[in-house]
């Protein structure tokens, strides 16, 4: 099982969850702060499935009759939202002209 101490210093949020109309499978996407280690706590995430649906079966067993199927995937948006507003700020616009407009 994944420990907290394993992933010392490292942020994980789920962001969203989707859900086959079955309820078969479940397609986790996970922000991991800082995205360096990301890689590497979703290796250790993903090896770690078995035992995440085991628990989250415990949890959920009065309200579902089937365990969703578990997948984990990086959500690496707010890296791709930074990125735009640094080069946003690197270039700032000019001054506005009539050729411009």
């Amino acid at each position: 099982m994944l420990y907290a101490r394993e992933i010392h210093g490292t942020l994980i949020t789920v962001t969203s969850v989707r859900i086959s109309p079955d309820l078969g499978i479940a397609r986790t996407h996970l922000s991991i702060f800082p995205s360096g280690k990301a890689a590497e706590v979703l290796e250790k995430v993903n090896a770690d499935t078995k035992s995440i649906r085991y628990d989250l079966g415990k949890r959920v067993r009065h309200q579902l009759r089937i365990v969703p199927e578990l997948f984990f995937h990086n959500d690496d948006s707010l890296d791709y939202l930074e990125n735009i507003d640094n080069l946003l700020r690197s270039d700032p616009p000019g001054p506005a002209t009539e050729e411009n407009e």
